[in-house]
């Protein structure tokens, strides 16, 4: 096991550097002072799973713990794969493992910073004896330095914070500064699938949609009511948790200039 303990340290300090870009969390002192989202509050909860370490260390084949060494080798993990697929904030990976096992030849790359989330969905993986599925701890806005341009297929963004206020803005994952990154590792006519229960988010990012020059392919504002759009839908734990609570799911499909 020892082995597999500088790995997990570099997870954790990970966790806690450049907060101001974090994948999905809030800084920790906002945390602390309780500005947190429910995202954040829920975040911080799952971090006092028990046995972590063993577990990690049981899943590690699904964990890539170097995965800058990977730009412009991904594909070599899965050879035959027709589509190389990213997703930003996988959680516990229900969305994450009902997908690979739905497209077995789509290789998936799942970002997860939270380890006691991360564990779970590679433990999901693991049950499932999927072998089209990794797991990675980056910051989103560090997507460049993991991927090749074109490298990249699709990216899905599910239920991401909404940084709500003004002066975040630049760190919510579908701004044009993330369209940006985005646009630097997919493919020449590669999409981003973005879902959320959020009204006000879902309004930005549809301007930041036009912002960025991408194209809005489609887009909804009751996804699970849309015959054309929530065909094949796989929901994540959040989708299934805010729709039981009456709250609309919204949904677009952007896809970035061809070039």
């Amino acid at each position: 096991m020892m082995h597999f303990l500088p790995a997990f340290l570099k997870m954790q300090q990970n966790l806690y550097k450049n907060q101001g870009n974090d994948l999905s969390l809030a800084p920790f002192s906002a945390m602390i002072e309780g500005k947190s989202s429910e995202n954040e509050d829920h975040a911080m909860r799952m971090r006092k799973k028990k046995n972590l370490l063993p577990r990690m260390e049981r899943c590690e084949a699904y964990q890539i713990k170097d995965p800058y060494a990977r730009k412009g080798h991904w594909r070599e993990l899965m050879p035959e794969a027709k589509e190389i697929r990213v997703e930003l904030g996988c959680g516990k990976g229900r969305f994450t493992v009902e997908t690979a096992a739905a497209e077995p030849d789509v290789l998936l790359i799942a970002v997860e910073k939270v380890p006691d989330a991360m564990v779970v969905a590679m433990e999901r993986a693991a049950s499932a004896g999927l072998r089209n599925v990794f797991f990675i701890d980056i910051d989103a806005n560090q997507l460049p330095e993991i991927f090749d341009q074109g490298e990249v297929d699709r990216i899905y963004i599910n239920f991401c914070d909404p940084w709500p206020t003004k002066r975040h803005a630049k760190r919510r994952l579908t701004s044009r500064q993330f369209f940006e990154r985005y646009d630097k590792i997919l493919a020449g006519n590669g999409v981003v699938e973005f879902k959320t229960d959020n009204d006000d988010l879902f309004a930005f990012s549809m301007e930041e949609v036009a912002e960025a020059g991408w194209t809005l392919d489609a887009h909804t504002f009751d996804l699970h009511h849309d015959p054309v759009l929530n065909e094949g839908n796989i929901m994540t734990e959040y989708e299934e948790k805010f729709s039981s609570l009456g709250h609309p799911i919204h949904k677009l499909i952007a896809r970035r200039s061809f070039s």
